[in-house]
């Protein structure tokens, strides 16, 4: 079982980025079988990573990877025209040979999963209502059906525990995950911070600037340097 793939039509697709930001109902997928055996090989390895495997968007992983010839595999894919906009409807999530689901319909469930085990109990006492037409329920990205009650979420998430996917659906791995991603995210930006401050000191420095015209982020981390020069003068 393997996240991130699916069909777009009759073409196998990565799957990018599941929506788009202020375009819910459009997708990024790249058409891997069009790339080049090097690129496509180092795609194909990049999505069976357990880093990708554990991103809820492949992009997510793919910003940190990079290709043979030591480009980056998601910024090169943009540069190169390789990202594809498609409508989620049209995209199906084949995650075994023997299970799919269209992409739309799970995006969907995921925000609704998001918003806690209500929203799961709302999902299954409508797709309940659903199943007495005779429907055949839907089926998630794992090949369990969507919206079937809680407990047999949970019980079905047992029945293949240990696996990624399965962690994925539990509350509290799922709220881990989340906060994990955020203290990341944290962190890189308190890097950016502190080397953007660096940087606009050694600006100033070089034009002759008064330190007051930073901002204040670099006026704090300066300040240890006007003290420094204080004490010298002394």
């Amino acid at each position: 079982m393997i996240k991130h793939v699916g069909r777009h039509g009759d073409r196998k697709v990565a799957i990018v980025f599941r929506e788009i930001p202020g375009e819910e109902h459009m997708c990024l997928v790249v058409y891997a079988e069009t790339l080049p055996v090097a690129m496509h090989d180092a795609l194909m390895r990049a999505i069976e990573s357990p880093v990708a495997q554990t991103a809820e968007n492949l992009g997510d992983a793919l910003f940190r990877e990079l290709f043979n010839d030591g480009r980056p595999i998601l910024q090169t894919l943009h540069a190169e025209g390789m990202l594809k906009k498609v409508q989620t409807k049209q995209v199906v999530v084949t995650p075994n040979p023997s299970s799919h689901v269209n992409l739309e319909e799970m995006n969907t469930i995921i925000r609704k999963m998001k918003m806690g085990e209500d929203a799961i109990r709302e999902m299954a006492e409508l797709d309940s209502n659903k199943g007495m037409t005779g429907k055949v329920r839907p089926r998630d990205e794992f090949g369990r059906e969507i919206g079937a009650p809680i407990d047999q979420v949970r019980a079905g998430s047992s029945s293949i525990a240990g696996s990624d996917a399965a962690r994925a659906l539990d509350d509290n791995n799922l709220a881990q995950n989340l906060r994990q991603q955020a203290e990341r995210m944290a962190a890189e930006a308190k890097g950016l911070l502190a080397e953007s401050d660096r940087m606009m000191r050694e600006a100033s420095e070089m034009l002759g600037e008064d330190v007051s015209k930073l901002s204040l982020a670099a006026r704090k981390a300066s300040r240890p340097r006007k003290a420094k020069t204080a004490n010298a003068a002394q």
